[in-house]
């Protein structure tokens, strides 16, 4: 969140090309490198809704497409501060697209606010317990104000 450009190596993947033309690797780069507290290797891929309900099924048990996923690869180690975030996000389009419609918000702010979620998930952050939730949804909402983006957990009604 800070204003401070951290050390990034960003592979941004299209398997899904329904975003590709709107939603631009330039963008994610923004959206994550307001999210960095420290240097990071990351990869965002946006898949379709059977990779995601198959990754989703293989690694988390449950067997349902979700909007995103983080495979974080240095998590619960004792990382130093300069060694980087290891981290693969999916994104699922199928999922991100009907969020953002039911919620009323375009899918570039929706896609932005998963990207912000997954990349604070990569560092270690979590939503398992009321106050993790309380404090990850403030950074949530900060970043997104930084980015020029409303309050994702504003009430939709």
């Amino acid at each position: 969140m800070s204003a401070k450009k951290h050390n990034l190596e960003l592979d941004v993947q299209y398997p899904d090309t329904r975003l590709e033309a709107s939603i631009t690797p330039e963008m994610v780069e923004r959206w994550v490198q307001a999210s960095l507290l420290g240097p990071a290797e990351l990869a965002i891929r946006f898949v379709d809704a059977e990779e995601g309900q198959t990754l989703n099924r293989e690694y988390r048990g449950k067997d349902y497409a979700t909007n995103v996923l983080t495979f974080a690869y240095n998590e619960g180690a004792e990382i130093a501060d300069d060694e980087p975030t290891q981290a693969d996000i999916v994104l699922c389009t199928d999922v991100l697209q009907r969020e953002a419609d039911e919620q009323k918000k375009t899918v570039e702010e929706h896609t932005a606010h998963l990207v912000v979620h997954g990349v604070l998930h990569a560092q270690g952050f979590d939503h398992e317990s009321d106050e993790e939730a309380e404090e990850m949804e403030q950074l949530e909402r900060d970043i997104m104000e930084v980015l020029g983006y409303p309050d994702p957990y504003a009430d939709n009604e």
